[in-house]
């Protein structure tokens, strides 16, 4: 495959200058312990990201030169070969999980998408993902990765820099709400907001096609309360509970303590999201946040696994 922005040959997945495996034993030991005193078979993970290595090392690039935007640092704690990152998630115990692609230009969808299919034709584990762009020949490769049966989009609106109401996108978005499947938004305003973020372009779409199957990636942070009332007024909306609750989230965007029994109520429509591997903390951070909310043993187990489960036909 040809990267649309250097015109050459993308045929990494490892990078031999990457440092050493950033996990150990003991901590896959942790996490497996904890699905296991849930009774669960494993966890799955839709909000993960495996990209071609040179769109990767941008999004790396871009996480290091965060901190004076958001006023601290954002170290990538998983940094390391795709192999590496993979063999991670397969010893944590992740069952199954996401390649979450996103273009931030024109040009750029379609050759993700190529890239995702043969990603996960290698990585049974992941969920065949796609994703799209607004752009002329959208509906067609959004028709093409639904024949090929993708199995999630990913819609990054903060760093696309496009409105999802887009005419260029109207058919794109009937195709999704026509074949029922999920795409994970990035919609809401955190860590910075973009000039289409937010819940009111997405209050629009749904009016338009109101069984848009959506998973708003971060619980919408940090505009929870207005993603949460959309959740609970349409049927296929749901949340993904991504970076949100941890402590690095908190510092700068806390979850309403008074909003917590709304999450006991829309229990089946949040799913586990890690961010993993662009997390600045260990991935036990992200199940001990969820712990900490104190909503329960069936809540935890919804979360972690029976809600995505139940989304994507995933077996026990």
């Amino acid at each position: 495959m040809t990267d649309p922005e250097t015109g050459t040959a993308d045929t990494a997945a490892h990078d031999h200058d990457s440092p050493p495996a950033p996990f150990t034993a003991a901590e896959a030991a942790q996490v497996r312990q904890f699905w296991r005193d849930l009774g669960l078979p494993g966890i799955i993970d839709v909000h993960t990201h495996f990209m071609p290595r040179r769109v990767m090392d941008k999004v790396w690039a871009y996480f290091d030169s965060v901190g004076p935007m958001i006023g601290r640092e954002w170290p990538i704690t998983y940094r390391a070969d795709e192999d590496v990152r993979v063999s991670a998630l397969q010893a944590f115990g992740v069952r199954v999980y996401t390649s979450m692609i996103y273009p931030h230009k024109a040009d750029m969808a379609e050759w993700l998408n190529g890239w995702g299919a043969d990603f996960a034709s290698h990585h049974p584990d992941c969920l065949h993902t796609s994703t799209f762009y607004p752009e002329p020949d959208a509906a067609s490769y959004v028709s093409k990765a639904i024949e090929r049966g993708t199995r999630v989009f990913k819609s990054h609106i903060q760093v696309g820099d496009y409105s999802p109401l887009d005419p260029s996108l109207t058919s794109v978005w009937a195709q999704i709400a026509d074949v029922g499947v999920p795409v994970v938004i990035h919609c809401g305003s955190g860590p910075t907001p973009g000039r289409f973020t937010g819940p009111e372009p997405i209050a629009a779409l749904l009016r338009q096609f109101p069984s848009l199957p959506l998973i708003v990636a971060h619980m919408g942070t940090p505009e929870y309360e207005a993603f949460l009332d959309l959740a609970n007024t349409y049927e296929n909306v749901r949340l993904d509970t991504t970076m949100s609750f941890t402590d690095f989230s908190e510092e700068g965007a806390p979850f309403p303590v008074e909003l917590r029994p709304r999450l006991l109520e829309l229990g089946d429509k949040i799913l586990f999201g890690s961010d993993y591997p662009n997390i600045p903390y260990r991935y036990t951070e992200a199940l001990d946040a969820l712990v900490r909310l104190d909503l329960g043993d069936d809540w935890l187990r919804g979360v972690f696994y029976d809600n995505a489960a139940s989304l994507f036909g995933v077996g026990a």
